[in-house]
């Protein structure tokens, strides 16, 4: 299966292309949960909102968890030892806890100033995962 991601011409890109449909899914419905939280769109139940909005993201996140997994595993030498990848994967246990402790903590029913703030750093952590990976292929 590897060797064909390295031989077909279109199967990387391709792959390449299920990664960022997953980023864009993942990340588009973190924004717009994020917009809720900051109260844009207060008309709209943030119960009904949360539970699609979380799951498109859950969604986009498992896209992006296995085909980021079949393209690290075509190089994995390599990209353990890129500081952009490394940085990348820190950033993604940053922002898995930092959703952990956002829903142990129940707030979405508080949407308190710390949610606000979880809400502020997940968006940067996932930006930022975002730059690292585009960075991937320049370091």
């Amino acid at each position: 299966m590897f060797t064909a991601l390295k031989t077909h011409a279109w199967a990387y890109p391709a792959l390449e292309v299920v990664h960022i449909v997953g980023i864009a899914l993942l990340l588009g419905n973190l924004v717009l949960l994020e917009s809720r939280v900051f109260g844009r769109g207060a008309a709209l139940p943030m119960k009904d909102l949360a539970r699609l909005s979380l799951t498109l993201a859950v969604c986009g996140f498992g896209l992006a968890a296995a085909s980021g997994l079949l393209m690290f595993a075509t190089q994995p030498s390599e990209l353990l030892s890129n500081r952009a990848f490394t940085l990348k994967m820190l950033l993604l246990m940053l922002a898995g806890c930092n959703a952990a402790w956002f829903h142990a903590r129940d707030s979405l029913t508080r949407l308190d100033g710390l949610a606000r703030l979880q809400m502020l750093a997940s968006t940067m952590v996932w930006l930022a995962v975002v730059a690292c990976g585009r960075w991937i292929a320049y370091l």
